[in-house]
């Protein structure tokens, strides 16, 4: 029951502020990333019978229809329970929640990467493109592929971040990418939404 023991961590940092995931060293005016479509309908896929995978690191993410293939390193959240990422310099990496679940564990895992760095767009910089029934493969460190399918994509204020859709209790095995995205606030550095990928381990 790891959530129970981090989730009231997170919900303290993201019930004030969200997910800062770009927060230092952008352009004033950098290149908006896309926004889920609002007309998009969710579309929940029933988990099938699968077994659950044992405790394995995931290692390295591919998502075909957006062209990502990113190597994944373990992230946690500092003393005050915001939550870490991947360095900034290194914005082609994802990061991995390694408090929480393992990619195909039953329960939600996480994976969070950078919009936009100052290089440019980051690793989740077209997460606002992906629809519903497209695929995410996890390539684990046990050389096991976790297959999940996309039930929904939506844009979050970081105010009314979903906390426990995100890192609460599951059934089934799924799967969460975040990161920035909405309007950039060039007075604090920072995007005013968090765009969250909802997926469920279909192979």
């Amino acid at each position: 029951m790891w959530w129970r023991r981090t989730l009231p961590a997170v919900v303290a940092l993201l019930g004030v502020t969200g997910l800062g995931l770009i927060t230092v060293g952008l352009t004033a005016d950098p290149a908006r990333p896309p926004r889920p479509s609002a007309d998009a309908p969710a579309r929940t896929h029933p988990a099938p019978d699968l077994a659950p995978l044992p405790p394995a690191a995931p290692v390295r993410v591919q998502i075909p229809a957006i062209d990502v293939r990113a190597d994944i390193v373990p992230v946690g959240a500092d003393a005050t329970g915001v939550l870490e990422v991947p360095p900034l310099d290194r914005p082609t990496l994802a990061g991995w929640y390694r408090h929480g679940v393992s990619p195909g564990e039953t329960g939600n895992a996480v994976l969070v990467g950078h919009v936009d760095a100052p290089s440019g767009p980051a690793v989740f910089f077209d997460l606002g493109r992906l629809r519903a029934g497209q695929q995410v493969q996890v390539t684990r460190a046990d050389a096991r592929v976790a297959t999940f399918t996309v039930d929904d994509v939506r844009a979050y204020p970081k105010e009314h971040f979903p906390t426990t859709l995100v890192y609460g209790p599951a059934d089934a095995a799924g799967l969460r990418l975040i990161t920035c995205g909405g309007r950039f606030d060039a007075a604090t550095g920072n995007y005013v939404d968090n765009v969250v990928v909802f997926a469920t381990r279909t192979a």
